[in-house]
């Protein structure tokens, strides 16, 4: 008996090697298609050469510490990829027989807004990785963590944090109060169903 279930473990095991072999191939041409496109360090000056692109400093800290709350609590303390926070995404999936968590750090959200597109694919989820790995040797997690907060839609047409403010509130992203603030990270999450307008 013992030896059957050390037998089903190899075979499981090698299939799963397998299986991220595969996709992760994928992965890296996908990653290696993007990069030569344009690079990253060209995609990251075109997106802070937006006229409303602010800086750490001028966003308020009620905000980005939602956002770190909501979106990667951790984000400080792992590296491009969280992997016990994917661990307990997948554990969570499997257990609810759905895709409620996605287990993504917010260094790998950046690297999707960046360079990839929005379609689910799991050759896409490792070229995520493979970018993400680069803009952490690239960057320090603070110029992540700002870059993140304004390349995100945040609906009606508003990418990043001081273009939504301004939208929404009328205000600058610095002078976000913490109802405002934890309505924007709602949107964050949803912005076709959820965002200031339809609350008001």
């Amino acid at each position: 008996m013992k030896k059957l279930l050390f037998k089903m473990i190899i075979i499981l095991l090698v299939i799963i090697t397998g299986f991220c072999g595969y996709y992760g191939y994928l992965g890296y041409q996908i990653y290696q298609d993007k990069i030569q496109e344009q690079s990253l360090s060209e995609r990251v000056h075109q997106l802070k050469s937006k006229e409303d692109y602010v800086t750490l400093d001028q966003i308020s800290p009620i905000y980005k510490e939602a956002v770190l709350e909501s979106e990667d609590r951790r984000f400080y303390q792992h590296g491009p990829v969280d992997y016990y926070g994917l661990a307990r995404a997948m554990l969570t999936n499997l257990t609810t027989f759905s895709f409620k968590e996605g287990g993504s750090t917010i260094t790998q959200q950046l690297s999707k807004n960046l360079c990839l597109s929005f379609e689910k694919d799991l050759s896409r989820k490792f070229a995520e990785v493979f970018i993400a790995r680069d803009l952490e040797k690239m960057y320090s997690k603070d110029e992540i963590l700002e870059m993140y907060l304004n390349i995100t839609y945040l609906g009606e047409g508003n990418y990043g944090i001081q273009a939504a403010s301004q939208y929404y509130y009328h205000i600058d992203a610095i002078d976000l109060n913490k109802q405002q603030s934890d309505i924007l990270v709602k949107t964050l999450k949803r912005p076709s169903v959820y965002n200031p307008s339809k609350v008001n």
